[in-house]
């Protein structure tokens, strides 16, 4: 039996993403045409994506959440965000990781979406 990581105290409970990659525009376009069925706004606006890492090679690495753990389309999600990534010209490999820690949280939103759905 192995014994869990201590997390380490002051890390970032979010990787930072690969901003300054050139694909990185395009992979975050590419999120925000995925849509949580509940909720009328892209999952990139809801705060659900907490990171898109891109190597070198153009293999995309996504951290992303979920509204509530429960989500009906738990399953199905990262498949969607998959699909849609791995529809950008030049992307090698998607892989999508599902995370809950941190939790999402409605602050976690941005401004567009808060505005779509009432909250502003």
């Amino acid at each position: 039996m192995t014994e869990a990581q201590p997390k380490i105290e002051g890390a970032p409970l979010i990787a930072p993403s690969t901003t300054d990659h050139p694909l990185y525009d395009s992979v975050v376009d590419a999120c925000r045409t995925v849509f949580d069925p509940e909720i009328p706004v892209n999952i990139y606006d809801l705060g659900l994506v907490y990171t898109v890492a891109i190597d070198p090679e153009n293999a995309v690495d996504i951290q992303m959440t979920l509204t509530a753990p429960g989500c009906p389309v738990a399953g199905e999600m990262p498949g969607w965000v998959a699909d849609a990534v791995n529809a950008v010209p030049g992307v090698k490999q998607v892989d999508v990781n599902m995370v809950f820690d941190p939790p999402w949280g409605m602050e976690m939103m941005s401004d567009e979406a808060r505005l779509e759905l009432g909250f502003m």
